[in-house]
């Protein structure tokens, strides 16, 4: 989904409670990621990577000029040979420490992802997840957006919104430079204009 169809679905949305609730917690993974420095970890469940969630937060990080925001997928199945960025394992997320910043999404909620969630926030690792809610993660998480089955909108689509909104500009940052939002329109009239990436 590209930043035209983010704004027509925030059209859409314009209203309901989902604006409020999706730009709440972008705020608060970006405030978390940038006041305490530390990385930022992305995770989903073993039958769902969300890769496409850690390719718009990298793009957001360079427009925004927020650095901390681009994520380190961590993925349950590494196999030989994969790319660099692909082949970062449930290992680190046991290496996390103080300062770091998990993000899990998932719409399941499988025992060993739990207990790994769960070790890194006893060892300080700020925890946010994402999905259907109400489970165990939602009770280790320090913030949460829940997707419920049936909602109007599916877990994609609120990935989309969130990534959106934790690249704007936050009330209080210094106002970006006329440049910055020239090249940034630059580059969205480039990635809007070439054809559809290859999936990772």
């Amino acid at each position: 989904m590209d930043a035209v169809r983010v704004a027509l679905l925030r059209d859409v949305l314009a209203g309901t409670e989902w604006l409020g609730a999706t730009r709440r917690f972008a705020g608060v993974l970006r405030g978390s990621v940038v006041a305490r420095g530390g990385g930022l970890l992305l995770v989903g469940a073993p039958a769902y990577e969300p890769w496409h969630l850690a390719a718009h937060l990298v793009d957001e990080a360079a427009w925004s000029g927020t650095p901390e925001l681009a994520p380190t997928l961590v993925r349950h199945r590494v196999r030989p040979g994969d790319p660099a960025h692909l082949a970062v394992g449930p290992g680190r997320i046991t290496a996390a420490r103080r300062g770091d910043t998990l993000l899990v999404v998932a719409p399941e909620e499988p025992a060993p992802l739990l207990e790994r969630v769960h070790d890194a926030r006893r060892a300080g690792v700020t925890v946010l997840a994402l999905g259907a809610g109400g489970g165990e993660l939602a009770a280790m998480a320090h913030d949460t957006l829940a997707v419920p089955e049936g909602a109007e909108l599916d877990l994609d689509s609120v990935q989309h919104l969130v990534s959106a909104a934790a690249g704007e500009n936050p009330t209080g940052d210094r106002p970006r430079s006329r440049r910055h939002l020239r090249d940034r329109l630059s580059r969205l009239a480039e990635t809007l204009t070439a054809p559809p990436p290859a999936p990772w």
